[in-house]
């Protein structure tokens, strides 16, 4: 899978989201990456959750980095790679509300 054609399948992630939850993501960007650069990972929430947002001014927006490579290492196929890729990224968001990662796994995204 090309990068834009892995970009593309983020948007798409991205879009299949409920309108409920992107419409109340906040201050949050979204980027693709080739990799980590000291873990295995494929993906990464930065910033300050929703849930957490006290006081909440000045700060840079939260991050969510999708990273391609260790997705494509894991997947055979273009269609197996774009749903780990909507897995990923809704793990990633469900960070930006504040859901911890036992409760993602519980959900299955993760």
């Amino acid at each position: 899978m090309s990068r834009a054609d892995f970009e593309n399948a983020v948007g798409d992630a991205l879009d299949t989201l409920p309108p409920d939850i992107t419409d109340r993501m906040d201050n949050v960007v979204i980027l693709v990456e080739e990799e980590h650069p000291t873990e295995d990972i494929l993906g990464l929430y930065e910033g300050v959750a929703l849930t957490d947002r006290y006081e909440y001014s000045g700060h840079l927006p939260d991050v969510i980095t999708i990273y391609r490579r260790p997705i494509l290492n894991m997947v055979d196929d273009a269609e197996t790679a774009r749903r780990e890729i909507a897995i990923t990224v809704a793990h990633e968001v469900g960070h930006h509300f504040g859901i911890d990662d036992e409760r993602l796994h519980e959900l299955g995204f993760g």
